[in-house]
């Protein structure tokens, strides 16, 4: 069976959830899983128990550049061509595996650290049967006709806007 194309988008909290929630289905069933995190410095509490999941390997982020916004032109392009081998290296190592989770890749398009055009045809040319989920905000009009699952995170009411900081173990 075809592997299928997963977004997860919006302004809300639950797209890193939602694709995690998928990630352990999967590993749960047999299938080999990689998670690939753009922007994330793999301290989240969610990787303590990810490095005990049999069959979910996360690829490594060895460098941190800090938000896009504050990075001068010559460390944007450092950046890019960091995290556009992160994603060539993704797919190459995603060739026997069952679900590939792309976390923030919609992030990482609209910043200009990976190619989406670039991201487009590596999803062409994914392996049948390999599952894809792309989550992050603002998906392009590409990404979403790529995709063959939409699902949006809509933000209604979020404790931060009261001043409440971000809690270990249930946003990070």
């Amino acid at each position: 069976m075809a592997g299928l194309i997963h977004i997860y988008c919006g302004d809300g909290k639950g797209k890193t959830t939602a694709a995690l929630g998928l990630a352990v289905r999967a590993a749960g069933s047999g299938k080999k899983v990689l998670l690939l995190q753009f922007f994330k410095d793999g301290k989240s509490s969610e990787f303590t128990a990810l490095q005990d999941l049999q069959g979910l390997e996360v690829i490594p982020q060895t460098r941190s550049f800090g938000f896009s916004w504050t990075l001068s032109d010559s460390e944007k392009k450092e950046a890019a061509a960091y995290y556009s081998g992160l994603l060539e290296a993704a797919f190459a190592r995603a060739e026997d595996a069952g679900l590939l989770v792309l976390d923030e890749a919609m992030s990482a398009c609209s910043t200009g650290m990976i190619s989406e055009d670039r991201l487009l045809e590596l999803l062409r040319q994914k392996p049948e049967e390999l599952e894809v989920v792309l989550t992050g905000r603002d998906p392009s009009d590409a990404l979403l006709a790529a995709a063959d699952y939409v699902s949006e995170m809509c933000k209604r009411k979020h404790p931060f806007e009261k001043g409440v900081p971000a809690r270990k173990g249930i946003e990070f």
